[in-house]
C-alpha cells in the first residue's frame, strides 16, 4: 500500500513539473502576461550580481538601496558619527561599491537624514521602526561624504570627516 501511495505521488510531482516546465497550461493566444519579479526588501530584480553578491560599484550606485544592492553587511563600515538630541546620525561606506550612506538610529517618526558628497545629495525619513538610512551617493573616500539629521524639534547635526 506504501509503495502505491508514493509511485502515485511520484507520478503526480513529475507531471506537475512538466506542466510548470513546458507551459502546457498557457495557450498559444494566451494574453496574459506574467508579471515581472519585484524588487522587495534585500532583493533587486534583474540586477546583475557579482560574485560576492554586489549588484552596484561607483556612480551605478547613486541612487540606489545599499541593502538591495549589497552594498550593506560586510562590504559597510561606519566612517564618521555624531549625536543628534540624543539620536546617533552615520555616514556609512562601502569601498567595494564605492559608495556612501547616511544613518540614524534612535530616531522619532518624522526625523530625516540625508547624505551629501558634492552636489549630490540622497534623503530618508525615520517611520515607525525608529531609524531609516539613505540611498547611497558615489564616493572614492569616505571622506568625501557627510551625513546629516533633522530632528522634529528643528535641531540638525552633521557627521563629516574631520
Amino acid at each position: 500500500m506504501t509503495t502505491l501511495l508514493a509511485g502515485a505521488l511520484g507520478a503526480l510531482l513529475v507531471a506537475a513539473a512538466a506542466v510548470l516546465l513546458t507551459g502546457l497550461g498557457a495557450g498559444d493566444g494566451d494574453a496574459t502576461a506574467q508579471a515581472a519579479p519585484s524588487a522587495g526588501p534585500g532583493t533587486a530584480a534583474g540586477v546583475p550580481r557579482t560574485s560576492d553578491g554586489v549588484g552596484c560599484v561607483g556612480a551605478d550606485c547613486t541612487g540606489q538601496d545599499p541593502e538591495a544592492m549589497g552594498c550593506g553587511g560586510q562590504f559597510a563600515s561606519t566612517t564618521t558619527r555624531v549625536t543628534v538630541g540624543g539620536r546617533l546620525v552615520e555616514v556609512r561606506y562601502s569601498k567595494t561599491c564605492a559608495a556612501a550612506w547616511a544613518r540614524l538610529t534612535e530616531a522619532e517618526p518624522g526625523d530625516t537624514v540625508r547624505v551629501e558628497a558634492g552636489s549630490v545629495r540622497q534623503d530618508g525619513t525615520v517611520g515607525a521602526d525608529r531609524d531609516a538610512y539613505t540611498p547611497m551617493v558615489a564616493v572614492e573616500d569616505a571622506a568625501d561624504a557627510r551625513a546629516c539629521a533633522t530632528i522634529t524639534s528643528g535641531r540638525t547635526g552633521c557627521a563629516a570627516p574631520g
